[in-house]
């Protein structure tokens, strides 16, 4: 278990170096490096049952409006026929950049979420 908190936590550093870029990387690199340094240190044995949760919530609350968004998730799925979410790198489309970020946020939730659970059993 602990290398699947390594490996996330490298993984979200490397999504943080990728916003330099994004329309938004000031709420992007935050996020990815908050949930990297939760594991980071789950990795090290050091669990935060609160930093967990509150990036829990946090993600789940910027999903749920990225998910009801006009040009959110829903809109992706009803009204552009699930359009390829990979077709380019560049989102030159709403509805693709927000369903990406979506994307982006339930791995981070995921991620989380294993360190409050392992948190809870210490």
């Amino acid at each position: 278990m602990r290398y699947i908190h390594l490996s996330l936590g490298i993984l979200f550093v490397f999504f943080a170096a990728l916003q330099y870029n994004d329309p938004d990387p000031y709420i992007w690199i935050p996020i990815y490096i908050y949930a990297a340094s939760l594991c980071f240190l789950a990795f090290r044995g050091r669990f935060f049952k609160r930093a967990s949760l509150a990036g829990i919530l946090f993600c789940l609350a910027y999903a749920l409006y990225l998910f009801l968004d006009k040009d959110g998730v829903l809109s992706w799925a009803r009204d552009h026929k699930a359009e390829s979410l990979v077709q380019t790198m560049k989102a030159t489309k709403p509805w693709i950049e927000e369903s990406r970020e979506f994307g982006g946020l339930l791995i981070v939730i995921f991620s989380l979420a294993l360190n409050y659970l392992k948190a809870g059993k210490k």
